[in-house]
């Protein structure tokens, strides 16, 4: 730093002409008074106030100014090297002020950042670690029931060990949904796209959940019917999963007697866009900027008793993002939802593979 350190003369400049000047009024006065009043004296005055006021003023400025500021500009620049320009740094105050109040600033703003995601980390953390104990509990509370003599009665023995298997499940259930979600954001996951037809995928799908919908007498419908296919450019098994989750979410957060209704429609020229239209419970407005986020619930407690992993959600978003695409939500609380998404749309050929696309 010290070899790209422009020195400043403005501070000596106006402070020795200021003594100058002060100092010629006095003496100009005080040999007026004496009769000793001479133009060449008080110009030669002039001259030798300015010029050893001037070095006098720079050598003590830059012995005790310009070093403590020099000092600033090396801190600065090792704590945020990226940011220190080539340019020569003057030793202006005014430029040091503005410099030091950019530097505090974007500091301020990191800091702000920082926590933010040391809470986001915090809540995080202490969701998986009670998405993870549930079952962990479970599991080990039947386990050593069998092994406290349990495990001799057969019948017993059979119900908890189904039990077992199932917070087993529900552990590599949410397992291997966090190991997708990682594999999504680091960009790990193959994309198989291929040309499908979406109105079918989306009946597959109805099918697939009419069972789970009709234990709370939930109609699972198209807002018309699609008499021709409809063939977008995607990776099937990832769509699917898109869809099955929004569609379980629907029927969760349904209310009885209720409708899960998609619309499949076209966007612009090479888009396409599902919708999934439920009459449920609706989310408030507050809760929407995170319900993408991984173990976000908006009902604490409703939704635990529903099951599921709390990353459904943040599932979807990330496939949807790893095919370029984008997803939206509208919600009115007590009234209703409406997710949906974007899809490349295909002109109307047969249907084939086209390979293999790494995201």
């Amino acid at each position: 730093m010290a070899e790209n350190f422009k020195k400043s003369y403005k501070f000596a400049y106006l402070s020795s002409l200021y003594i100058t000047i002060l100092l010629t009024l006095v003496l100009s006065v005080f040999f007026y008074t004496q009769s000793l009043f001479n133009p060449f004296i008080i110009i030669g005055l002039i001259i030798a106030c300015y010029l050893i006021s001037f070095f006098v003023i720079q050598y003590r400025v830059e012995k005790f100014i310009y070093r403590r500021v020099r000092k600033i500009y090396d801190d600065i620049e090792m704590l945020e090297a990226d940011t220190i320009e080539d340019n020569p740094v003057t030793t202006d105050m005014k430029t040091l002020i503005k410099e030091v109040e950019k530097f505090a600033k974007q500091r301020k703003t990191e800091i702000e950042t920082l926590k933010i995601k040391e809470a986001y980390r915090k809540e995080f953390m202490g969701n998986v670690s009670h998405e993870l104990k549930t079952p962990l509990f479970t599991v080990q509370g039947y386990v050593l029931t069998l092994l406290d003599g349990a495990m001799n009665d057969p019948v017993i023995l059979d119900k908890y060990l189904n039990r077992a298997n199932k917070g087993v499940e529900r552990l590599i259930y949410i397992v291997n949904d966090l190991d997708m979600i990682t594999k999504l954001e680091v960009g790990d996951l193959n994309l198989n796209y291929s040309n499908f037809d979406i109105v079918e995928l989306v009946q597959s799908v109805f099918d697939l959940y009419e069972m789970k919908a009709s234990k709370k007498n939930i109609a699972l419908t198209f807002d018309m019917n699609y008499e021709e296919p409809i063939l977008v450019h995607a990776d099937k098994e990832r769509i699917q999963q898109v869809v099955s989750n929004l569609i379980v979410n629907s029927i969760k957060y349904g209310k009885e007697d209720g409708t899960t209704e998609v619309s499949i429609e076209d966007l612009i020229r090479n888009k396409t866009i599902i919708r999934i239209t439920d009459n449920g419970e609706g989310i408030a407005q507050a809760h929407i900027p995170r319900l993408f986020e991984r173990f976000y619930r908006v009902d604490k407690s409703g939704s635990r008793k529903e099951g599921g992993s709390g990353l459904g959600l943040a599932i979807v978003k990330h496939i949807i993002e790893a095919h370029h695409e984008r997803i939206y939500v509208e919600s009115d609380y007590r009234v209703g939802s409406e997710f949906s998404f974007t899809l490349e749309k295909v002109k109307k050929f047969p249907i084939v593979d086209v390979g293999t696309k790494t995201t």
